[in-house]
C-alpha cells in the first residue's frame, strides 16, 4: 500500500556540477548543451541545474549531463538530491505527457567511465523506513556495482551507467512503496585519490 504524501508524480533532481580544470566553463556548459532536454523542465542558474519531469527522464538528464563531463578525463564530482511526491509539487507539469524514450540513452549507453558514488535514500512519512533502506542496498549488491557501508550513506562503485540505474531502481522501488521520496548523491570520477 502506498503511503500519500503529495498527489503529482513529478520527479525532480537539483545538482551542482564541479570540474577541476581551468577549462571547467566550457567542460560544464559543453555537458550541459550536448544533453538532450526536450522532456525535461529546467532552470539553471548560478549555484545549481534543476530539472524536473518524468522520472527516467530525469534520471537519464543526469546521468547524461555527468557522463559528458566525466568522459573528458578531468576530475568531476557531481552532488544532488532527487525528490519525488513533495507535498505542493503541482507546477510545471506540462512534461508528464511525454513517452517513455529516453533522448540520451543511446549517446550514453557506450560511455565507459569509473566512479565512486555516495547515495542515502530518505522515505518520508513511514515509520519502518531503516527496512525500506536496507532492502535496496541489498538489492543493489545484484546491480552490477560493488557496495560498501560508508558513515550517512551507502558506497557504489562500478561504471557511471551501472551506479546511476542502481540508484534510480531503488529510488523508484521505494517511491511505490513510500509516495515521498528523496536521495542525495555525490558521485566522483577521474580522481587522483581514487581507490585502485
Amino acid at each position: 500500500m502506498t503511503i500519500e504524501c503529495g498527489t503529482e508524480r513529478i520527479a525532480g533532481c537539483q545538482f551542482n556540477l564541479s570540474v577541476m580544470s581551468d577549462d571547467f566553463i566550457n567542460i560544464i556548459l559543453g555537458s550541459l548543451d550536448t544533453t538532450d532536454m526536450s522532456k525535461v523542465w529546467r532552470d539553471t542558474d548560478d549555484v545549481t541545474t534543476c530539472v524536473r519531469g518524468r522520472v527516467e527522464h530525469v534520471f537519464d538528464v543526469v546521468k547524461a549531463v555527468y557522463l559528458h563531463a566525466a568522459k573528458t578525463g578531468k576530475h568531476v564530482e557531481m552532488s544532488g538530491t532527487f525528490s519525488i511526491g513533495c507535498p505542493g509539487d503541482a507546477s510545471g507539469d506540462t512534461y508528464m505527457d511525454t513517452d517513455a524514450e529516453r533522448m540520451n540513452a543511446a549517446n550514453t549507453i557506450g560511455i565507459n567511465q569509473k566512479a565512486g558514488c555516495k547515495f542515502a535514500l530518505y522515505p518520508m512519512n513511514t515509520t519502518k523506513y531503516m527496512d525500506v533502506i536496507y532492502e535496496q542496498i541489498d538489492l543493489s549488491k545484484a546491480r552490477g556495482v560493488t557496495v560498501s557501508p560508508s558513515h550517512y550513506s551507502t558506497r557504489l562503485d562500478g561504471e557511471v551507467n551501472d551506479i546511476f540505474n542502481a540508484m534510480e531502481e531503488a529510488f523508484v522501488s521505494v517511491q511505490e512503496a513510500v509516495s515521498h521520496t528523496t536521495m542525495t548523491f555525490t558521485i566522483s570520477a577521474n580522481s587522483p585519490s581514487s581507490r585502485k
